[in-house]
């Protein structure tokens, strides 16, 4: 069994950042990817300027992808409506061209990748790895970034069947759904839940949507729940009368608000697999950035691996506290409301809002 330097499990952004840090800083990084080519995921079309700016550090340029600019956001519940400027610039962009970029970055900068390769289980006493066809692969380092996805033998250490699911489609927009949703990002907030729609650079409109699980059961099944949300929210049933629609994925037991507070020896856990934010704050993608470097300076430099997922623990604090927040209000009927008027006198507070769920440096 042939032992690397450092080892990671998932080839998304929160891995390919790792493998990219490591191999800058000259050491032997080795990437294991289950998916054989580029796939879109459930969530992640939303790129925040923090996002941007690791992205342009790790020499990926978005705008050269082709990422639709976002400068606005549009919140839209049942009842009212309140658009504001962002912050800073952000983009829409598929996980199938972010990923691919960033995992042909991490081998321009010299790390192994190893793609089509299923990972069955973990050991993490020997920071060791079982693969598909009973192979082995092991680092001095092991480093986790299987995303939302848990790793048999290394789980997150919580109870997910009542966390809500995420679902993904994508819709191809006529003209008229085009201009609605050219330079915004929509929020469709709803009891239980809420749903996101952007434009990303393949031409599609990417709607994903985060549920309650009771709401799910309760309706009966994806199309059944859409088609409530359609009676609920007129402006969704709109959106969804002005594209095409693709078939569904979902990912079940979304556990937001969860952040690692420890970790094995010489294990370091990346991306969701450290901090799950809520997806309607749109930093998902910047946190899987942050950790992968921060896990990749921490071993160039020699410090624990405990010591690096307390210290990401507290730097993703912040962030996923007003994101847990922000969500208790979206998908409560009262909350929601005042939430809303407050916005539409001040919308300027939308801004302020965006800043604080920012995981930054």
């Amino acid at each position: 069994m042939r032992r690397v330097p450092a080892l990671i499990v998932g080839g998304g952004p929160a891995g390919s950042a790792a493998g990219i840090a490591l191999s800058r800083a000259g050491i032997e990084a080795e990437i294991v990817e289950r998916s054989p080519g580029p796939q879109d995921m459930v969530c992640g079309g939303f790129l925040g300027w923090d996002a941007l700016a690791a992205l342009r550090s790790l020499g990926v340029d978005a705008a050269a992808l082709g990422a639709r600019p976002i400068a606005r956001l549009r919140l839209v519940s049942a009842e009212d409506e309140v658009e504001a400027a962002l912050p800073h610039p952000a983009a829409g962009l598929s996980r199938r061209t972010l990923d691919a970029a960033l995992l042909g970055a991490a081998e321009a900068a010299g790390a192994r990748v190893r793609r089509g390769v299923a990972v069955r289980s973990a050991d993490l006493g020997q920071r060791c790895l079982k693969l598909d066809g009973g192979d082995e692969a092991a680092g001095e380092a092991l480093l986790i970034a299987t995303g939302k996805h848990e790793l048999r033998g290394a789980a997150r250490p919580r109870d997910t069947s009542a966390d809500p699911i995420g679902l993904r489609t994508a819709l191809a927009p006529s003209p008229v759904l085009e201009r609605a949703l050219d330079g915004v990002i929509e929020l469709h907030l709803f009891d239980g839940g809420y749903a996101g729609l952007l434009l990303q650079e393949d031409g599609q409109a990417n709607l994903c949507l985060s549920a309650a699980r009771r709401r799910l059961k309760a309706a009966g099944g994806i199309e059944r729940l859409v088609g409530e949300l359609a009676d609920e929210l007129p402006a969704l049933a709109e959106r969804l009368r002005q594209g095409r629609m693709a078939g569904w994925s979902a990912v079940s037991g979304v556990p937001y608000g969860w952040r690692a507070a420890a970790t094995a020896p010489g294990v370091y856990r990346l991306g969701d697999q450290a901090a799950v934010i809520a997806s309607l704050a749109g930093d998902g993608i910047a946190i899987a950035l942050a950790s992968g470097r921060a896990a990749g300076a921490a071993i160039a430099a020699g410090r624990p691996a405990e010591d690096y997922q307390k210290a990401f623990r507290r730097q993703a604090g912040r962030p996923v506290a007003a994101a847990e927040a922000l969500r208790w209000a979206a998908e409560h009927a009262a909350p929601r409301a005042a939430f809303m008027g407050v916005l539409k006198g001040l919308p300027r507070l939308t801004g302020l809002a965006a800043l604080l769920t920012r995981i930054g440096r």
